[in-house]
């Protein structure tokens, strides 16, 4: 395997873990600004306000999109291993 190769298994590694953790992170980053927006706007400064929320609709997420996020690891880990048994021929 030639340092290309290896940048490029580490170009999709990254790519695909952006990929999967996006969904979850992008509904708390959302959820986040929308109750800190009403949080300010009430000026109610209530921790287990913003907590609680997240964690159920962060949860949700994850149930919602895990087919997406299993079949892009899935993916990932065919397009590796296929590399690795090219490799070794």
């Amino acid at each position: 395997m030639t340092e290309a190769d290896l940048i490029d298994v580490a170009r999709e590694t990254i790519m695909t873990l952006v990929i999967v953790a996006a969904p979850p992170l992008l509904t708390g980053l959302v959820i986040g600004l929308a109750i800190s927006i009403i949080q300010t706007i009430t000026q109610i400064q209530e921790m287990t306000l913003t907590f609680v929320p997240k964690v159920l609709l962060v949860f949700g997420s994850l149930i919602l999109f895990f087919p997406f996020m299993l079949n892009t690891m899935n993916e990932f880990w065919k397009t590796i291993l296929d590399r690795v048994i090219a490799g070794g021929n």
